[in-house]
C-alpha cells in the first residue's frame, strides 16, 4: 500500500474514532484547507519565518484536509496532480511562459 493511502487510513481512523465524520462535510473540509492555509501564511506576516516546526505543521494541517476531501469524493490526489500538471503544460508552455510570472490567459 502507498504512503499517501496509509496517511489518508489514519486520518480517516482518527476521524472516525472521535466520531467527527459528521462534521467534515465538503465545505467544512474546504474551510478547513483555507484556514489552515491563512496560518501556513502567518509565518511569512513580517518576513521569512524561521519557525519551521509551525510551518511544518501547517502544511501537515492543509494536506491532511485535502487528503479527507480526496477521501470523501474518491479521488487519487497523485493522479488528479499529475493530471493538473498535464492542463498547465499546456497553459504554459516554456517558449512563452520562462522566466516570466504572466497568467496564462496573457500570455
Amino acid at each position: 500500500m502507498n504512503d499517501i493511502k496509509n496517511l489518508t487510513n489514519l486520518l480517516v481512523k482518527f476521524r472516525d474514532d472521535r466520531n467527527w465524520r459528521q462534521f467534515h462535510t465538503p465545505e467544512n473540509l474546504a474551510k478547513s484547507v483555507v484556514l489552515e492555509a491563512s496560518e501556513l501564511l502567518e509565518n511569512f506576516q513580517w518576513g521569512d519565518s524561521k519557525d519551521l516546526e509551525n510551518i511544518s505543521d501547517e502544511i501537515a494541517d492543509v494536506f491532511g484536509y485535502l487528503l479527507l476531501m480526496c477521501e470523501h469524493y474518491d479521488l487519487d490526489i497523485i493522479e488528479i496532480s499529475k493530471k493538473k500538471m498535464e492542463q498547465n503544460k499546456m497553459k504554459y508552455p516554456i517558449d512563452k511562459a520562462y522566466g516570466v510570472s504572466t497568467k496564462y490567459n496573457k500570455l
